[in-house]
């Protein structure tokens, strides 16, 4: 059985630009041909395809799959333990989304905080364990118990709510409203985990946009919340 490139787009719900581009880039090419003369998918060339979809799924980069699909077997164990990785962050994470529906309007314990942030912990640490601010913001958190986290909480949850009402009323990133906002999320931090220096803080404006799990946290408070966050701070 052989495919033109719409029946196949049809079939698998790829769109027929990127199959046009996996066949330019000699990703996925269709082999046959049609006695018209149209190029067709063989049967071979759509399980090649469905390996280019499940490398892509993994993250690998598409100049690097040919190199997986030639060698699957180390290729794939690889990818095995990131995916175990992940699981594990997953499963943090959502015990922690549990923890939080658990607490909603209850008092927090010790505990309950530490289980709030669980799953977030171990990839900051992943990422930044070996940075003085890290490390600075381990051993501070470290000494807090709920009175101060229940502060931190407080603060946040305020500024999160006048930022919001600036992004409503258009305020651009450079009004002196705003700015006073961005300053005082800097002091926040400052206050309670780490030095943050104005670099540090942009840094972290990426990580609010280009983290799926903060932008949909701010946006929570408001729709484009994170958005707005990552272009007053870097403004």
């Amino acid at each position: 059985m052989a495919f033109t490139v719409g029946e196949l787009a049809k079939l698998t719900g790829i769109t027929v630009r990127t199959l046009h581009h996996y066949d330019q880039i000699g990703l996925v090419q269709p082999t046959d041909r049609s006695r018209a003369g149209y190029r067709l998918y063989t049967e071979s060339d759509v399980l090649r395809l469905q390996q280019v979809l499940m490398y892509r799924e993994l993250g690998v980069p598409l100049d690097e799959i040919p190199a997986a699909i030639a060698d699957p077997q180390q290729s794939l164990a690889k990818h095995r333990e990131v995916l175990l990785a992940k699981r594990a962050r997953i499963d943090a994470m959502l015990s922690a989304l549990d923890v939080a529906q658990r607490l909603e309007g209850a008092v927090m314990t010790n505990e309950d905080v530490k289980g709030l942030f669980e799953g977030y912990a171990e990839e900051a640490e992943q990422r930044w364990g070996e940075t003085p601010e890290f490390k600075e913001s381990a051993r501070r958190t470290k000494q807090y118990g709920k009175t101060e986290w229940e502060s931190i909480r407080r603060e946040a949850d305020g500024l999160y709510a006048r930022l919001a009402e600036l992004m409503r009323e258009a305020a651009p990133p450079g009004d002196p409203r705003v700015r006073g906002v961005v300053e005082a999320h800097r002091a926040h931090l400052e206050r309670w985990f780490y030095p943050c220096s104005v670099e540090m803080h942009q840094r972290l404006a990426a990580l609010y946009v280009g983290d799926p799990r903060f932008a949909a946290n701010f946006d929570k408070v408001a729709p484009g919340l994170a958005q707005f966050i990552h272009d007053a701070i870097v403004g």
